[in-house]
């Protein structure tokens, strides 16, 4: 048991992992199921970069998630799945059940033709057969690439195509709240530009009519049928590739972020048992999708290392009324619920009585994840969720860091609404200036970077190492740049400040402004875009476009409803633009560059001090902009 129980073992643990990290981190891997131990437990470098957790070791991370907990807790619910439509029975899965299941679902995917090393696409609703799937992959060494099922066929089309999957796994459709979406028509129009693709493995959720191709298209149950539960798991190395997961960066094209078995296992356990301080018999929520990191390592892997129960819920939090989340939190009695800020401000606009009415009393913990918690929305959680009586843990992570790298331990951090607080054990931030020196002491603000390893960072970006180089290493020497800015107050409590490149945090979800320039140029009447974020009291970030097109003398109402169509094609709906502004020109340097600094203080309304715009190749344009925007 790796857990820490007061604030003055944290300290201790703390002090431990920077004198010894190797020591540190060997201690934590012990308690776990090895075919072989390693030889040597780190070996890195930030500059090339290269990092290595465990070599030698060699294991299968569904062994730990599952058969280690066979014997003595093999009849305890691993998955409780609670579905869209509240009238559908919800299913509870034991880890024998799952285990059962997993194995079965390992033997269809080798069955059709997947195998060690192979990359898989799941493209799916969330239902259990999305976290079995992701498990049936690591069971046989196959690598997961999981894409959100919001996302279109280009962009999933995108991202098959950079990992070369030979395998998608989808679903004829999938509800979400009143809506059903056609997730198997999505696939298919992927599919017309996707090569590597030999097979296409359908689950029967909706019951809608689809077209199924003849020699790449099977029904998941059908192949089912045809194959048993036993699958011994393929042995793996500790830096064998388990999963990549694309995530949007300053540039145009998504990045796949590669996380490897040994060191994503141990930190994935680590972190999710001491964040939560979780207990045995703890019912565990976390409401986020599998499609994104927070899914994959704290609804799947953490959870079931930790031996826990996970919820995974299917719906949205509006359906069928705001006060579906109170009803299930009520329903599964959870202790633990885990949830984005988005979420919680939009049910803190709704009516209070849909909280009110819910008893709320088995909750214990709460978390937030995706984005810092603003004040007012931390204290509306504290207050109205957690009736004052349960910490709130506010976690800060990254697709790329793999896990919880800076947050309270439920009950332990002393806690300060909006601040992420203190580092995890083994994490070792520091902020930066803008030259690359360190900035110590407290009470001061920089960019955040982290000079140490720890086990779940990210190991490269799919096929493309230089990259990773370049985004994550080249900003500041000897060490991993977060793309975030962050304040350490007087207590050496860590705020994130937000996002410092061109990347906007909408929902909780990055996207680069690069992406979104690109699909809204696809609009036959767009010349040039710029993207940039402003504050939005939902979402946190909201979308704000200048468009300069070849005919200004357009139907604004149409011309917005063109662009957010043509953006959900290339993208996905979360990626439609908030505000959308015609312009005659931007405000751009000498060399042509885009002014975002300008745009995006005119987008929050602050115009007041641009800073000297003499500078400008046409300085004019910047006061149209102004003046336009004022009529928003």
């Amino acid at each position: 048991m790796n857990k820490i129980n007061s604030i003055e073992e944290y300290h201790e643990e703390y002090s431990k992992s920077v004198r010894d990290p190797e020591g540190f981190w060997a201690e934590k891997a012990d308690t776990f199921l090895w075919k072989k131990k390693w030889n040597e437990v780190l070996e890195w470098d930030f500059d090339a970069p290269s990092v290595k957790w465990f070599m030698g070791a060699k294991l299968n991370i569904t062994e730990n998630c599952l058969d280690r907990h066979l014997e003595n807790s093999g009849d305890k619910v691993a998955i409780l799945w609670e579905p869209n439509d509240p009238n559908e029975s919800s299913i509870k899965l034991t880890y024998k059940e799952l285990h059962s299941r997993v194995c079965a679902f390992a033997n269809v995917l080798k069955r059709n033709g997947a195998k060690k090393g192979d990359r898989i696409c799941l493209y799916m609703p969330m239902t259990p057969e999305l976290a079995i799937a992701t498990l049936a992959c690591a069971r046989i060494g196959a690598v997961h690439s999981v894409v959100f099922a919001g996302f279109s066929a280009r962009s999933l089309e995108d991202r098959i195509n950079d990992a070369t999957c030979n395998i998608v796994v989808t679903a004829d459709g999938g509800f979400r709240g009143a809506k059903t979406i056609q997730l198997k028509s999505i696939v298919d129009k992927a599919l017309e530009n996707c090569p590597s693709i030999e097979r296409s493995i359908v689950l029967k959720r909706t019951g809608e009519e689809v077209k199924m191709e003849a020699g790449r298209d099977v029904w998941l149950h059908e192949e089912l049928s045809r194959v048993d539960d036993v699958c011994p798991a393929e042995i793996m190395d500790s830096e064998d590739m388990l999963f990549v997961l694309y995530t949007s960066g300053s540039t145009g094209k998504p990045k796949g972020v590669v996380h490897t078995c040994g060191g994503y296992m141990v930190y994935a356990e680590y972190s999710f048992r001491n964040v939560f301080q979780y207990e045995k018999d703890d019912i565990y929520w976390c409401t986020a999708d599998i499609g994104w990191i927070t899914g994959h390592t704290y609804i799947v892997y953490g959870p079931l290392l930790a031996g826990a129960t996970t919820v995974m819920f299917e719906g949205v939090p509006t359906y069928p009324d705001a006060g579906r989340f109170w009803d299930i939190c009520d329903k599964h009695k959870v202790n633990i619920f885990y949830t984005a800020p988005t979420a919680i401000r939009a049910l803190q606009a709704c009516d209070i009585s849909l909280v009110k009415k819910h008893k709320l009393d088995s909750l214990r913990v709460l978390g937030s994840v995706g984005e810092p918690i603003n004040e007012e929305a931390w204290h509306w959680y504290n207050d109205e969720i957690g009736k004052g009586r349960c910490p709130i843990v506010d976690t800060w992570w990254q697709t790329e860091t793999g896990g919880i790298m800076i947050s309270p331990l439920a009950g332990l951090t002393p806690l300060k609404p909006s601040y992420a607080t203190l580092p995890l054990p083994g994490i070792q931030p520091c902020l930066v200036d803008a030259d690359g020196n360190e900035i110590v002491g407290n009470d001061v603000q920089g960019n955040l970077c982290i000079k140490y390893p720890w086990p779940s960072m990210i190991r490269t970006t799919y096929g493309d190492h230089n990259r990773c180089k370049e985004v994550y290493f080249s900003a500041y020497k000897g060490k991993y740049f977060t793309g975030d800015g962050c304040r350490r107050d007087e207590d050496g409590f860590y705020r994130i400040t937000g996002r410092v490149d061109d990347v906007i945090n909408v929902s909780g979800h990055r996207f680069g402004t690069a992406e979104i320039e690109a699909a809204i140029d696809e609009h036959e009447n767009v010349v040039e875009t710029a993207v940039v974020g402003y504050p939005h009291e939902i979402k946190g970030q909201g979308i704000y476009a200048y468009a300069i097109c070849h005919d200004t003398n357009v139907d604004i109402a149409l011309f917005i409803q063109e662009i957010n169509k043509t953006v959900t094609e290339i993208i996905g709906p979360i990626a439609k633009p908030d505000k959308i502004q015609i312009v005659h020109g931007l405000p751009k340097t000498r060399s042509g560059k885009i002014m975002r600094r300008i745009l995006r203080k005119i987008a929050e309304g602050d115009v007041s001090n641009l800073g000297d715009t003499s500078t400008l190749l046409d300085p004019s344009v910047v006061e149209e902009i102004k003046a336009g925007a004022s009529l928003e």
